[in-house]
């Protein structure tokens, strides 16, 4: 995965952490047309692997439609199930070796590296496609023990010669600063799922 200096796909969309209706797929689709997403994550916490393979299948096609890379939350083997274009692996899920071991060279590995330089470089050295830093502010989506802060990614520009996503309570309204300090992308989900002022496909448009 390459690293571009100039990026209009600057947007990582995780999906909510329910998808049951049908208008999900239909603003999905404007959303992806808009051109400012690189990545959708499916993350479904709580759901069966049947359900999570019917609703991936019906996300692959949207985002092959569009060139959206496809990847999976936390589960190599339903990635490599769906044949998606990879998987987002936290601390405390599958190894990264062991990861890699099932999906192969040729898909995307990224990896959770919270607010800490040590795992940074340790994903670096294991050869992950990109690093996630986070949380940057407070998320509605995910509670998290750490708070990262704008010098991390200005560390991570410098030393780290990989794609870098940030993460955690990010909306149109911080957003700059964040790849202004150094983050290729910016992981979004609850401002633009569960925007209380936006529908979906306006709130991504927000992200001028």
């Amino acid at each position: 995965m390459k690293q571009s200096k100039i990026n209009k796909r600057f947007i990582y969309l995780i999906s909510p952490n329910k998808i049951k209706n049908r208008s999900f797929y239909i603003d999905l689709e404007k959303i992806l047309k808009l051109k400012k997403v690189s990545f959708f994550q499916l993350r479904l916490k709580k759901e069966t692997i049947k359900n999570k393979t019917f609703i991936g299948k019906k996300i692959k096609k949207i985002c092959t439609k569009y060139r959206v890379k496809f990847l999976i939350n936390d589960e190599p083997l339903l990635a490599k199930k769906l044949k998606a274009d990879g998987c987002h692996i936290g601390q405390k899920d599958m190894s990264f070796f062991n990861s890699r071991k099932i999906l192969m060279n040729k898909k995307i590995i990224g990896v959770t590296c919270h607010n800490s330089k040590k795992l940074a470089l340790r994903a670096k050295n294991a050869g992950a496609d990109y690093i996630a830093f986070g949380a940057f502010f407070k998320s509605s989506t995910k509670k998290s023990a750490y708070k990262a802060n704008l010098g991390i990614l200005r560390w991570a520009k410098k030393k780290i010669t990989m794609p870098i996503v940030a993460i955690g309570g990010i909306n149109s309204s911080n957003y700059k600063k964040i790849l202004y300090s150094g983050a290729n992308y910016v992981a979004c989900s609850s401002s633009v799922w569960n925007n209380k002022k936006l529908d979906p496909v306006y709130a991504i448009k927000e992200f001028k």
